[in-house]
């Protein structure tokens, strides 16, 4: 891989041979100018990064497109920074909206205009992958030790049929926030959630609140008892031809989601605007949200709020939904060797450190230190949260299980509803493989 080897090699023989050349006949010390001579070369080629037997000539510079956001510009100035100080390449940033980053990759890239590392959601792995825009980490050895110290999903969600493309920043996911004035002690099961919820909900306050109509929330109490969106092999390699959105498993969640409308533990139309509002009024004692409300909600109620991980269904913790931001090199650099040490170099244990305090987002890294006492149950529940599937198929979903869950929110029966959602799903994949 990289062409440095072989002329060092060579120049290492040569080397020899001049030595020996100059030496006496008899041979007097000869040893000892060998050893001499290859110390001096090894220990040149130690201090000489660009002749290292891992790394190809380093660039001047490497360019990345940052999400433009201010925040995220500035955390990753201050890392590139510390990059260019260590390695003696300059990092040019460019903000570019992550939202667009694909696009403009597919416009630009091919003449010459594009990054050599782009930052994407890793659910568009997918569309990454059939576009061609991503290259494929031929990592080293020592590279993969690296990545193997990063959350072991959110690694697999940047790989796409076995081939890993990409390298985890940031991780994200929900967790149950509560009113410690309403709920005192957090839940460690469903059974004494929904005790705590019956006990807590009257007159205009609830005990328990959700979006249960949002696939994106409902997914860990439907996959807690069994059911799941595709089958996923031991390499995190999807089969979207076995869905198992109507499995039995599925259903049971599906029953149990209606009994809390019919029970009046959360009333139907509930979206996260009428969660949100409700909780800051501190009218909700439990709610399922993310990292993004604590802001608002410390505002709102102060030391009243606290958050653990999602309680456990029937002994087993509920694997909530995770969606992951991360690193990739373009296909069309030129660089790929250095692309990929400076994306594994702005998301190691220290920088992703760095990144929180600045940005606010939790690492990837499993060696990341963040005391935040907020945060820490986050990273709790990340420990056990799925990233959304990356296929394209997954596009398909959202939206016949939001219908479904709305059925279900209306009393209509749920096997009924999940198969028709399944039977709509099935279609649809069909059509966009044709």
């Amino acid at each position: 891989m990289f062409r440095f080897k072989k002329a060092l090699s060579f120049l290492i023989v040569m080397l020899i041979f001049v030595v020996l050349s100059a030496c006496s006949g008899d041979g007097e010390g000869e040893g000892e100018v060998i050893d001499e001579a290859m110390n001096d070369s090894t220990s040149n080629i130690d201090s000489n990064e660009q002749l290292t037997s891992d790394a190809p000539e380093k660039p001047e510079a490497l360019t990345i497109w940052v999400h433009d956001d201010d925040v995220q510009m500035d955390a990753y100035e201050e890392i590139t920074t510390g990059f260019t100080e260590e390695y003696g390449i300059d990092v040019e940033m460019v903000p570019y909206s992550m939202a667009d980053q694909l696009e403009g990759l597919s416009l630009d890239a091919p003449q010459g205009l594009g990054p050599d590392l782009f930052y994407s959601p890793h659910d568009h792995m997918g569309n990454i992958h059939l576009q061609g825009l991503a290259a494929e980490l031929d990592l080293t050895e020592e590279q993969q030790d690296r990545l193997d110290q990063y959350n072991e999903e959110a690694v697999t969600s940047f790989s796409y049929e076995g081939i890993q493309y990409g390298i985890p920043a940031v991780v994200e996911t929900y967790v149950l926030f509560r009113n410690t004035d309403i709920i005192e002690e957090a839940p460690e099961t469903m059974e004494e959630l929904l005790e705590k919820a019956k006990e807590a909900t009257h007159d205009e306050q609830y005990g328990f609140m959700i979006t249960a109509a949002d696939f994106y929330f409902t997914y860990p109490f439907l996959t807690g008892p069994g059911g799941y969106i595709f089958d996923q092999d031991d390499d995190g390699i999807f089969n979207t031809d076995d869905i198992g959105l109507d499995s039995e498993g599925a259903i049971e969640g599906a029953e149990e989601i209606q009994s809390w409308y019919e029970e009046g533990l959360i009333p139907a139309g509930v979206d996260m605007d009428i969660l949100n509002g409700l909780f800051v009024e501190g009218n909700v004692g439990m709610a399922v949200t993310g990292p993004w409300a604590i802001a608002d909600y410390r505002e709102a109620i102060g030391d009243s709020l606290a958050i653990s991980p999602l309680p456990a269904w029937d002994g087993q913790p509920l694997n909530s939904f995770s969606g992951n931001k991360g690193w990739l090199v373009s296909y069309y650099s030129d660089y790929d060797y250095w692309a990929t040490e400076l994306a594994l170099y702005m998301t190691n244990a220290e920088n992703g450190e760095t990144y929180f305090d600045i940005a606010n987002e939790l690492p990837a890294h499993n060696d990341s230190i963040i005391e935040d006492e907020f945060m820490a149950p986050v990273l709790e529940q990340i420990q056990v949260a799925e990233p959304m599937p990356n296929v394209p198929e997954m596009a398909l979903v959202w939206e016949p299980m939001a219908d479904a869950l709305n059925f279900i929110a209306q009393g209509d029966d749920p096997r009924e509803v999940l198969e028709e959602a399944v039977d709509q799903i099935e279609e649809s994949i069909s059509v966009m493989n044709q």
